[in-house]
């Protein structure tokens, strides 16, 4: 089989599957190969999700991280349409186009087998003016919320279609690019690769190597922020008045103490906590699934704080890291503090866990998060948490669990056009690893947006 192809997609997460899907959809007849070093989906598991804990054997590649569909196949699936948050894709190619193409993805989702996941929207809602009333700030979004079980059997379906027309190779790291006569050489263990157009979609997990190859072809990167916070545990029925209205709920307070934003992201009613590992890191997340058999009686999501660092400091990244390695150093993996015991100043210890009236979902280490977590973030969090008790009562219960730490990472932003194409001709750059998108929804729409910059649509013949 010839090396040489029209278009090289290195990543098969949620940018990479959708440039694979819509180039197949659209006919192209380009030959297309798409190099991933995770495995297929079949073999995606984690061993702490097994055994129900935060202590990581640091697997090689990661199982949650990396495959196909990324890290977004094991996640809660949730796909917010949305240009207030998730990324900014809507600065690039428009608002009306942005939304458009989240609203294509939600379709192929749907027909794909989603239909039977309920789709929220947060317009119009009560919540909003009650949460204006006691200065938090809901923002708009549709949220289409597919559970893990059925994420997993949707990427099934779009893996079984995009196989006929795509060469995928599993368990294949592309090591280094090179520039040729005519187009780009990406070298792997397995061989080199040639191709005229190269799309590099390597989210979160490739964000490092992204950023080397750009510096190697000159593309200009510019810094930017990283999110530090906890992700917050307790019983569903505080919650369910607002998770059952419109599930996701995106929050954002203002604290007035520092002024600084806080805000809730990745709310997992009936949900569960898990741990995960980025670059040999283990951080918290969490997800839901939708067969009700395997619903918890917690709600959990997460409190982050934004952190934009500025001159002369430019390893944001590097900082949020550094403090979640404090974490793993000191709980061995994932921290975990009663709020009473926070505000209380005093760590939480076994004894006082085993007296804890909401059980956790994820076995992780008692402790104290004020070891970890800078003062300034801490007392956002805290400020935060009283300010949400005000619109759902219990929040600032004293069993009320904190995981720590979460981060969440934003890669240095990709110098891009209005084609998410780099200052270097047929070289491509989307997903979460440009920092461009954060999201399930606009990593996917990104994908879809260069398929069809690459494919003459007028020409090209639509399958069924």
């Amino acid at each position: 089989m010839s090396n040489n192809y029209d278009v090289i997609i290195v990543g098969a997460g949620a940018g990479g599957v959708f440039v694979s899907y819509e180039l197949a959809k659209l006919a192209s007849g380009k030959k297309v190969l798409l190099l991933e070093k995770g495995r297929e989906l079949q073999n995606r598991q984690c061993p702490m999700s097994v055994d129900k804990t935060s202590n990581c054997v640091h697997c090689e590649p990661c199982g949650v991280m990396n495959g196909f569909g990324g890290a977004g196949t094991l996640s809660d699936g949730k796909y917010n349409i949305t240009t207030e948050f998730g990324g900014e894709l809507h600065l690039f190619i428009g608002r009306e186009e942005a939304l458009g193409l989240m609203e294509y993805v939600d379709e192929v989702l749907v027909s794909m087998g989603g239909g039977d996941a309920k789709l929220y929207s947060t317009s119009n809602s009560e919540l909003k003016r009650i949460a204006l009333q006691n200065n938090l700030h809901l923002l708009d979004a549709k949220v289409r919320h597919l559970g893990t079980d059925r994420n997993m059997k949707i990427l099934t379906k779009i893996f079984d279609y995009i196989k006929e027309y795509t060469d995928i190779k599993f368990g294949t790291e592309a090591i280094s690019v090179d520039k040729t006569s005519d187009g780009f050489a990406v070298s792997t263990k397995e061989g080199v690769y040639t191709c005229k157009d190269l799309i590099l979609a390597t989210g979160r997990s490739g964000s490092n190597w992204l950023s080397a190859i750009m510096t190697k072809f000159g593309v200009q990167l510019r810094s930017n922020r990283v999110d530090i916070g906890v992700r917050v545990e307790l019983p569903s029925e505080i919650w369910e008045h607002i998770t059952s209205e419109v599930y996701e709920s995106k929050i954002v307070y203002k604290t007035d103490k520092y002024n600084d934003l806080v805000r809730t992201f990745c709310m997992n009613p009936h949900g569960h906590v898990v741990a995960e590992n980025t670059n040999g890191i283990i951080t918290v997340n969490g997800h839901s699934f939708a067969d009700p058999s395997l619903r918890t009686n917690n709600t959990n999501f997460a409190l982050l704080v934004t952190n934009k660092l500025t001159e002369p400091f430019q390893g944001s990244n590097e900082y949020g890291e550094s403090i979640a390695r404090v974490s793993n150093m000191l709980g061995g993996g994932v921290l975990l503090q009663r709020f009473g015991d926070l505000v209380k100043g005093r760590r939480s210890s076994g004894k006082r866990m085993e007296k804890c009236f909401t059980t956790p979902t994820l076995n992780a280490t008692a402790g104290d998060l004020s070891l970890v977590i800078p003062k300034r973030q801490l007392d956002d969090i805290i400020e935060m948490i009283y300010a949400l008790d005000k619109i759902a009562p219990g929040t600032s219960n004293e069993d009320t669990l904190l995981y720590g730490v979460e981060v969440k990472f934003y890669n240095s932003e990709v110098n891009v056009d209005n084609n998410l194409e780099t200052t270097v001709p047929g070289l491509y750059a989307i997903g979460d690893a440009t920092g461009v998108t954060h999201s399930l929804s606009q990593a996917s729409a990104s994908g879809v947006y260069v398929a069809r910059r690459l494919v003459d649509t007028q020409e090209g013949q639509l399958k069924s």
